[in-house]
């Protein structure tokens, strides 16, 4: 058996972090990217030694490539791909422009989808590749269209590529979260009013009556991570506290 070892994209906050903590602490290899060069620097910092933590930006293919040549040198392969790298900008249609929209596809499904092809020949037989999609994708959220498309298409691709990959043995699901506490909210730029009015309104429809944690998504993708997910392939998972399952 290959010591297990992952690549985690948007792996320097909230669940891309909580994900490489968790599943560093289970003895993976754990490589995890990140654009932001002060989170990148403060993330090499605060990380256990061992985790390997890279710059890159999941809009730029020669990043991709330079991420592959590097897991590559240091793992060999990959017993996971978890990818999650991607933005959160709500835009009311009023105020939405070509480079918002441009933006989130590059980054939410292009960068996603692309890292997945430059990391396949990386893939063991039988691994694990895991999208963060959301439940925006299903659920409305107010001035939520263009983050719910760009992930939704990732959601949408999620059964084909589970049959393509199927024949390595390569599991393909999705992990949903819904309303979790983390710093996309604060990083998405939108201003902190329609923050307020989005998060209260998904608070107010939770039957958990809470936001959930990161911590509690990385669960749910190391399970998907893991063998113990052997025979589970093509499914989205959503971790939302019963978020949606009111009339």
């Amino acid at each position: 058996m290959p010591e297990p070892a992952v690549l985690i994209t948007g792996g320097t906050s909230g669940i891309g972090r909580a994900t490489a903590e968790l599943l560093h602490d289970r003895g993976y290899l754990v490589i995890v990217t990140g654009q932001d060069p002060a989170r990148v620097a403060a993330t090499r910092r605060e990380l256990p030694d061992g985790v390997v933590v890279l710059r890159a930006d999941a809009r730029t293919l020669a990043d991709t490539d330079r991420v592959a040549e590097e897991v590559g040198a240091r793992f060999g392969g990959l017993t996971a791909l978890f990818l999650n790298a991607g933005i959160t900008r709500p835009t009311p249609l009023t105020s939405l422009d070509e480079a918002a929209y441009d933006d989130a596809f590059s980054t939410n499904t292009k960068g996603q989808l692309f890292t997945l092809v430059k990391l396949l020949p990386l893939l063991t037989d039988g691994a694990s590749v895991v999208f963060t999609v959301g439940i925006g994708a299903t659920r409305g959220i107010p001035g939520g269209s263009v983050t719910a498309g760009s992930r939704g298409a990732l959601l949408a691709m999620i059964p084909s590529l589970a049959l393509e990959l199927a024949p390595r043995r390569i599991r393909v699901n999705a992990v949903s979260p819904g309303a979790i506490d983390t710093p996309i909210w604060s990083k998405s730029g939108a201003p902190p009013e329609m923050i307020a009015e989005i998060t209260t309104e998904m608070a107010a429809s939770i039957p958990f009556g809470r936001f959930g944690t990161a911590r509690e998504v990385a669960e749910v993708v190391a399970f998907l991570a893991s063998d113990k997910a052997g025979y589970v392939t093509g499914q989205d998972i959503v971790v939302g506290g019963g978020s949606g399952l009111r009339a």
